[in-house]
């Protein structure tokens, strides 16, 4: 692979007369590849640690450490780039267009989470996502979300991560990166209404564990799917569960699945005509998602490029606009048919259909499970860490006393 550094080959132009400033760069320059290589390594390095606090160790302390350099790291020292959140898009890209290439570092944060997430569950949440990490940083009393609003509002990072990946597919540029709350944070400047909402996150991340990670990371919901599977994973006591209720009141994130103790008794008939419904309803819903999708899709293609240039062309033709505009204008002076133009803004809105139908069989697709899920719930008999939801952050660690017991019996 070859590196390219941007270098400034001539010195920039003057403009005495208008006033006009030179722009500022909104996002660092490309760094050599050795930097590159030290960016991945100590990704690497911060990951292992992070399962190695998290599932050996089980200190809290340690992760907390580990996530203010992750922040400095990053986060400020970094501004945000490279980022694994992000990069699922160019990986999006490099999938659906062959002439795009991805590059290794790139690749490597988009799937060296996913790796750990597969091993040892969501480690890369716990402490090395700067995002995470500097919500984590700010939560000082949190509060209980409930839990139907919490099913509902853990549906959007799904939707999100499917809108983005196949908008990036379809070339309609990086939807994630663009607003992307907290890295204008990590910049220390950019739009102010990203920088607003960033603050404003951080601001509810005081009393709402990681609002961000739980209910819009795109990212987070890929390691969500793949911690499901994980080989090794969080148990918040080393013993049997005593049922005290300690882990639950620590875990500010909803992450420790109750047991069905309380729980109103449930026929097993019951159960499944219910999750047969769910499982009935499903294709009805794929095909509704698509169908709603692909008209999405064509409102969505108005805004590409050459799509609003040649319906400005159509409509300044066929006398349906009043004058010209400069875009097309310009595209006339180029001497180009403008049969080739509306040929390309067809292949374009089949493009933004396509993917649109795509979206939308995926959020149907993601509501549908979820709905299945809730009927196909396994009775519980203790407290123990949802795998999908559970961060690794090991706050629910120092407050059950069976691990204290467990560590005393250990020392003698």
């Amino acid at each position: 692979m070859i590196w390219l550094l941007a270098t400034q080959r001539f010195p920039p132009p003057e403009f005495t007369e208008s006033g006009h400033v030179l722009p500022g760069l909104g996002a660092p320059l490309p760094r050599g590849p050795w930097l590159e290589s030290l960016d991945v390594a100590v990704l690497l390095a911060a990951l292992a640690l992070a399962a190695w606090l998290a599932l050996r160790l089980r200190s809290r302390p340690g992760l907390a450490v580990l996530g203010i350099f992750s922040v400095l790291y990053f986060g400020f020292w970094r501004k945000g780039c490279i980022c694994s959140i992000g990069s699922i898009q160019n990986i999006a890209q490099g999938l659906a267009d062959s002439s795009f290439g991805v590059p290794a570092a790139v690749l490597a944060f988009g799937l060296a989470p996913l790796a750990f997430a597969l091993l040892f569950g969501r480690v890369f949440c716990s402490s090395v996502c700067p995002h995470g990490a500097l919500q984590d940083l700010v939560l000082l009393r949190p509060v209980t979300v409930p839990p139907w609003l919490e099913h509902g509002l853990r549906l959007v990072p799904y939707s999100y991560l499917g809108i983005a990946t196949i908008f990036a597919a379809a070339g309609g540029g990086y939807l994630i990166c663009e607003y992307d709350p907290f890295v204008s944070i990590f910049r220390l400047g950019g739009s102010i209404g990203i920088v607003a909402c960033g603050i404003g996150l951080l601001a509810i991340g005081m009393f709402v564990g990681r609002p961000y990670c739980r209910f819009l990371c795109p990212y987070g919901a890929l390691l969500s799917l793949a911690s499901r599977v994980s080989k090794w994973r969080v148990h918040v006591t080393p013993t049997p569960c005593s049922q005290c209720r300690l882990c639950e009141q620590s875990c500010p994130f909803n992450a420790i699945n109750l047991p069905d103790i309380n729980a109103p008794s449930r026929t097993v008939r019951a159960d499944k005509r219910r999750l047969a419904a769910m499982i009935l309803l499903l294709p009805a819903l794929l095909a509704a998602g698509g169908w709603l999708g692909g008209e999405a899709g064509k409102s969505m293609a108005r805004s590409h490029r050459t799509a609003s240039l040649a319906e400005r062309v159509y409509l300044e033709e066929s006398g349906g606009a009043q004058g010209t505009a400069h875009a097309s204008e310009t595209f006339r002076a180029t001497g180009a048919a403008a049969e080739n133009l509306y040929a390309e803004a067809r292949a374009v809105r089949d493009r933004y259909v396509l993917a649109g139908r795509l979206c939308g069989a995926w959020i149907a697709l993601v509501a549908g499970a979820k709905l299945i899920a809730l009927a196909a719930r396994r009775k519980l008999d203790g407290y123990e860490a949802d795998q999908s939801r559970c961060v690794a952050c090991a706050r629910c660690f120092p407050a059950c006393p069976n691990r204290a017991s467990s560590e005393v019996a250990k020392a003698g």
